[in-house]
């Protein structure tokens, strides 16, 4: 605290200030600090209170030796002040005893006859104060438990007996009662205990997610895999970081470890670091050990001892070195709670988890699937996926490797790559001899060709910076290996991934920002050159096809394969600057290029090169927006891979002539193409085949033909390619679209474990990739705690991208409309002055770049919040947010805007109606809702305003026959529109009208 409170009224404000507070250290030493403050006041009353506190913060911030000695001082004030105590401090002084002694079963120092001797003192104060013992009973059977003697007694004891007030809440006695039928081993009756829990019938501040960690076990053993699922994601949530509930992240580890999703558990244990140092409840830990050892165990015997695992402070870990460390913790402290219960009961179950096999192989948790191989590796380097078929074994001599790796790159094989992986793991080990060979060459040509396909690989992923770079490197060394033909095609190489480099490092990722917030920039990436006003991309395309003609005519001595290499660089180069300027000027030189590729290609019979010419003369058609000519020529590209091949070039033109079919609106086909292309991929290398892009591709294909479930798998599996070959950008995009598509499908846990996996990613967190990605994550990832009804991590997360967003210079709309949301969340908690401060936030920004039909609902929502929980006390600001609205939709006329959805005026007027009727002013409703019809207009057979007007209808009538009283009017109002909107044929509709008529009539 900056300055200690210098009045009781303070303290109470510091108090509840604290109170709002996530349990942990900070929200401790600020209750500690108040009880100190809390001494310095005459009064008893403020020190019962900031003690009060105290022991909760300890208590569930899992500090049980300081618990009692808060609760000892609270009592002390009890017996020689008992009029300070009302009937509600009574209650919790009560009710806190049970709290001391599940602080005294956690510490194994504690003596078994202390434990008894605290039991002793609450029945005797519980008799002694005329209140029922069923709580007593309780904490006698959870003791009972937790030494593991005469449960079954204990149980019965306390099962039988009647609830008092001061009974655990139902939630809670539900799970005692699940756990015990748990542990005799009756899995079906245990599940059917839980079940008002589970389903979230039954709750408090610890339950569901308490009950969930415990009963997924059960779950899986009894075939409800799907439920176990669902459960695992949303108790997690529940109880993760936190170190009150680190016994239950235990479980959700030793799950994860028992059903194949090893990488999520060590996942989940690096997110959960902070529980080795922060849990002081040794019964806690011991718990959370047991989780996590059950978990190394798994790693370490499928064979993955060696990765990075998160422990305890003060060094790093390997998965095998944390195992021995946490099996002699935990080990240990069984042992200690053993020896001061007089039973085994701690080591027997320690060992029964440990024990326990794999009760799935694998079970897919999460939208995003990840391989134990995969959990080390840093961000952008590519992982090696599953072969999909198997490679001829290479050759255990260097010259026939690198004869093999230079024949395939010549014809543009696949497996040229793996040769080349290969040959770079030889070359660059610590014992490499080059061989005297002339078919291999001089060191410098293997090397030379090695950093050529390097450069390719940094191409593929927009790398062009580190690509040209490498390429130029790779032709002084082709130089030095006096191979000047190899030279002069690396150096064409370069020109072209030279000319790719962005003019500014944010423009890819500004146009390519998935949907959701509009693009950084997106609308003008047209930087020029400053010479003639031509875009700088453009005439970099330009220069560098200019260059590469001056350099093909500069080198004598080119392959066949080298020039006709050359000849596609040059026609690249054209067809990128067509697509950067969209220019019909642009076209012909294209086709040009590409016509002599054509020829050069088919008069030498290079076959991938013809199909080369093929693509790009389909792309330029497509570019140059002439469909039918890129249609037919994707249909001879198909037509002759099928029958001359080359094989890996069918599953690419697959996939062109599929978006071809997407733009013409024949999803049907596009899919049938796409999913042809998979399989046909399935023979080749992920990286030769872009089987990234198909699946991408499909997921458009399928949400076209109303798959969203299929378009999600594909959506998830193209992120995963994506991340294998070290592009993170584009595997977050994807990945980005799954999560809102999860979102949509009312998936909200789906789309929070996906999206708390991304911003867990090391270069996430140390924000490499770009902000406004990154933003547009945590914005769906905001949404959907909303959906999932976590409001205070909603609120939360909304407050931190408004608080960002406002420095977005470049892009005020999307802050108006971060910052509108915010709003409405606030409203929903009732803070309506902070809900006030964050709609001026939004319709500041939205002055700048205007957001019409966001912000007026936003700001008749927040009327409509208003009014309906202050009445008529919030009436002034209910019209206040709707006279905002009123202004937003005076601009969007004034600007031509029209609304997406239903016109802002009339739903304006709705609004006010809706508002005066909260408050109680029905005449003023009825006139506003009669002025919403007026607006809305009579309704037509066709002109899809039935619903509204229908609803507007109702909702007048109901103010003239329920509120006014005046049912005549109200009836003739509701019979006119039955009928018209029969007459209409808007049968459904009607419905709402014919039953509140029959209602007015019932009241006559």
């Amino acid at each position: 605290m900056p300055t200690a409170p210098q009045t009781t009224d303070e303290l109470y404000e510091e108090l509840q200030a604290n109170q709002r507070r996530p349990y942990g250290r900070t929200r401790t030493v600020t209750a500690e600090e108040l009880v100190d403050a809390a001494e310095r006041f005459e009064e008893t009353l403020p020190l019962v209170r900031a003690l009060l506190e105290l022991q909760e913060a300890y208590t569930y911030g899992s500090e049980p030796r300081k618990s009692p000695v808060a609760f000892a001082r609270l009592l002390t004030l009890f017996d020689e002040q008992p009029d300070v105590f009302d009937e509600n401090l009574r209650h919790l002084v009560f009710w806190r005893f049970k709290w001391v002694a599940a602080a005294l079963r956690a510490l194994p120092e504690i003596p078994r006859t202390s434990l008894r001797q605290w039991l002793t003192e609450m029945r005797e104060r519980y008799e002694k104060a005329g209140l029922g013992l069923q709580p007593y009973y309780g904490q006698a059977y959870r003791l009972a438990a937790h030494v593991g003697e005469d449960t079954d007694l204990a149980f019965e004891l306390w099962a039988a007996r009647t609830r008092t007030p001061l009974s655990d809440c139902e939630a809670c006695e539900i799970s005692e009662r699940a756990l015990y039928h748990l542990a005799s081993g009756d899995d079906e009756r245990a599940l059917r205990t839980w079940e008002p829990v589970l389903a979230g019938k039954e709750s408090c501040q610890e339950e569901p997610a308490r009950s969930i960690a415990h009963a997924l076990l059960p779950l899986l053993r009894a075939g409800h895999t799907d439920r176990a699922r669902e459960l695992h994601l949303a108790g997690y949530r529940g109880c993760r970081r936190n170190p009150s509930m680190s016994g239950e992240v235990g479980r959700h580890l030793e799950f994860c470890a028992l059903t194949g999703n090893e990488a999520r558990g060590l996942e989940l244990l690096a997110e959960n670091r902070n529980l080795f140092d922060e849990v002081d409840s040794p019964l806690e830990l011991l718990d959370f050990l047991n989780g996590v050892e059950v978990l190394l165990r798994r790693v370490e015997q499928l064979g993955h001892g060696e990765l990075p695992a998160a422990g305890f402070p003060g060094r790093t870990w390997t998965v095998t070195g944390l195992r021995a460390e946490v099996h002699g913790r935990a080990d240990d402290l069984a042992a200690r709670f053993d020896a001061r219960n007089g039973t085994t009961a701690h080591t027997d179950r320690r060992g029964a988890r440990l024990g326990r096999a794999p009760l799935l192989e694998a079970l897919e948790l999460t939208l995003r699937t990840r391989r134990l191989d995969e959990v080390a590796v840093a961000p952008g380097v590519p992982v090696a996926a599953p072969a999909a078929r198997a490679v001829a074994a290479f050759p255990e001599s260097l010259p026939e490797l690198v004869a093999r790796a230079r024949a395939l790159d010549e014809q543009g094989h696949p497996d040229a790559r793996a040769c080349w992986t290969e040959l770079r793991t030889r070359v660059t080990a610590p014992d490499y001899t080059h061989p005297d060979d002339p078919a291999v060459g001089p060191l410098a040509r293997l090397r030379a060709d090695l950093l050529a396909d390097e450069a390719s690989r940094r191409g593929e992923r927009d790398d062009f910076t580190e690509a040209a770079a490498l390429y130029e490197e790779a032709a002084g060394l082709y130089d030095d290996a006096g191979t000047p033909a190899h030279a002069a095609l690396a150096r064409a190489h370069a020109v072209l991934a030279s000319a790719e480099i962005p003019p500014q490092t944010s423009a890819r990722a500004a146009s390519e920002t998935p949907s959701g917030l509009p693009a950084d920039g997106a609308a003008d990436t047209g930087d020029t050159d400053g010479t003639d006003g031509i875009p700088a991309e453009v005439a970099a395309l330009t220069a560098a096809h200019a260059a590469m003609v001056r350099l093909h005519a500069e080198t004598s001595g080119l392959a066949p394969y080298q020039e006709v290499r050359l000849l596609r660089l040059r026609a690249t180069a054209l067809g990128l600057r067509l697509q950067a300027s969209r220019s019909d000027g642009h076209v012909a030189a294209v086709l040009h290029e590409v016509g002599l590729l054509h020829d050069f290609a088919t008069r030498h019979d290079i076959p991938g090169q013809i199909a080369g010419a093929l693509v790009l003369r389909a792309s330029t058609f497509a570019i140059s927006g002439d469909l039918p000519a890129a249609a037919a020529e994707t249909d001879a590209l198909v037509d002759r891979l099928e029958a001359h091949g080359p094989a890996w070039h069918l599953p690419r033109a697959l996939g062109l002539r599929a978006r071809l079919r997407l733009g013409a609106q024949d999803a049907e086909a596009a899919h049938a193409d796409l999913g042809e292309a998979l399989r046909l991929a399935a023979d080749w290398p992920a990286d030769a085949v872009d089987t990234a892009r198909l699946h991408g591709d499909l997921a458009e294909a399928c949400m076209h033909l109303g798959r969203p479930d299929e378009a999600l798998r594909h959506l998830t599996r193209s992120a995963e390619l994506n991340l294998r070959r070290g592009d993170r950008f584009d595997a977050y995009c994807a990945y980005s679209n799954a999560a809102t598509l999860s979102l949509d499908l009312g998936r909200a846990e789906d789309c929070i474990a996906l999206l708390d996996s991304l911003l867990a990613e090391p270069d996430v967190a140390a924000g490499e990739p770009d902000d406004r990605l990154v933003a547009q994550l945590r914005l769906t990832r905001a949404r959907a705690l909303r959906a999932g009804e976590d409001l205070k991590a909603a609120t939360t997360e909304f407050l931190a991208l408004a608080a960002e967003s406002a420095g977005w210079d470049d892009d005020p709309g999307s802050h108006a409309m971060i910052a509108a949301e915010t709003a409405v969340l606030l409203a929903e908690a009732d803070e309506f002055d902070r809900a006030r401060e964050a709609a001026d936030q939004a319709l500041a920004a939205h002055a700048r770049d205007p957001r019409h039909e966001a912000l007026s609902n936003c700001l008749r929502e927040l009327a409509r919040l208003q009014a309906r929980q202050q009445g008529s006390d919030g009436l002034a600001g209910a019209l206040a947010f709707l006279a905002d609205a009123g202004r937003v939709a005076e601009g969007a006329h004034s600007a031509g805007y029209e609304a997406h959805g239903r016109p802002l005026d009339s739903a304006l007027a709705y609004e006010y109606g809706r508002v005066h009727a909260y408050a109680d002013a029905y005449e003023d409703a009825l006139a506003a809702l009669e002025k919403a019809l007026a607006l809305i207009g009579e309704p037509g057979p066709d002109n899809g305003r039935a619903g509204e007007w229908a609803e507007c209808v109702r909702f007048a009538a109901a103010m003239e026959g329920v509120y006014l009283e005046r049912a005549a009017p109200a009836l003739a109002r509701l019979d006119a529109a039955v009928s018209r909107l029969t007459a209409l044929g808007h049968t459904e509709e009607t419905e709402p009208l014919t039953s509140l008529a029959a209602r007015l009539r019932d009241e006559e």
